[in-house]
């Protein structure tokens, strides 16, 4: 049984780490409004973008425009959305999962860009081809970086380097619900928004529908990129939220169980105590 000392010395550890969880827990609590605010406040953005480029393909229908026709090179293209620190559950693995547990991807024909250094670490020591990481775009995510990336993804597109581009990321649902999703950006589907295969178109074009996609696409996919990065900001900071939550509440139960560990030991010293004071009395008396 562990001495009275060793228990105090283990409790005190705890409850420092509590107090480092708690306040862990705090911080995010606050970066979780501030990223779920910045969401809310772009969804106008995408959701307009988004069907304004569902009309786009509903007009133009079959076209051999390269952002629809794709073309014939092997290699894929994955950006892959993480955060530069730990401490937040499953969050990061959860992501790298999109990628080394799908079948359609292979190892020697797939360049990944990270955003964030747990994806690169993840990635990277599962043998993946890491063409380049953006630690510091997640930090504060902006419209240029995402942009930037775009240009780049566009050009290897473009010179056929690659022939597909993905995005993996974590969907906010809500505080305690973050899903992780990958999305295709090129070549772009036919979007079905409906359903039943109709989209009305909410406008014409000039000069025509192939420059307006030349246009439109390379900003809808800028956007589709700066959107995931949003989302995986606030679902960064809510998974952190909640396994910081998590911890606080175990040391409680752990600082709960020590406690009374010490008191029974302590109760037990000075058991012990009165045993041997009064066996020594009785001994005297004897």
């Amino acid at each position: 049984m562990a001495s009275m000392r060793d228990i105090k010395r283990r409790r005190t550890s705890i409850q420092g780490t509590q107090q480092i969880t708690k306040a862990m827990k705090l911080v995010s609590t606050v970066k979780l409004q501030r990223a779920r605010s910045n969401a809310e406040k772009s969804h106008n953005y995408f959701d307009t973008m988004y069907r304004t480029v569902c009309s786009i393909l509903a007009r133009v229908g079959e076209t051999d425009h390269r952002f629809l026709k794709g073309n014939d090179s092997g290699r894929k293209a994955v950006i892959v959305i993480t955060s530069n620190r730990g401490l937040a559950g499953g969050y990061n693995s959860s992501v790298a999962k999109l990628v080394t547990t799908n079948p359609d991807f292979s190892k020697g024909d797939i360049d990944i860009y990270t955003i964030g250094n747990k994806g690169y670490e993840i990635l990277h020591r599962n043998g993946y081809n890491i063409v380049r990481n953006l630690p510091d775009i997640i930090e504060a995510p902006t419209f240029a970086d995402a942009m930037g990336l775009t240009n780049i993804l566009l050009e290897s597109y473009s010179s056929g380097e690659v022939g597909e581009i993905y995005l993996a990321y974590t969907f906010f649902k809500n505080t305690v619900t973050h899903v992780p999703t990958l999305l295709k950006l090129l070549p772009v589907a036919p979007i079905d928004e409906d359903g039943d295969g109709n989209v009305d178109s909410i406008m014409n074009f000039e000069p025509g529908d192939e420059e307006a996609l030349d246009m439109i696409i390379p900003k809808y996919i800028a956007g589709q990129i700066h959107g995931a990065l949003i989302e995986a900001l606030a679902s960064e900071n809510g998974a952190r939220m909640q396994a910081m939550d998590n911890a606080t509440s175990n040391a409680e139960d752990m600082i709960d169980d020590l406690t009374l560990k010490y008191n029974r030991a302590r109760q037990g010293s000075i058991t012990q105590e009165l045993t041997e004071i009064i066996a020594g009395s009785q001994a005297l008396n004897g």
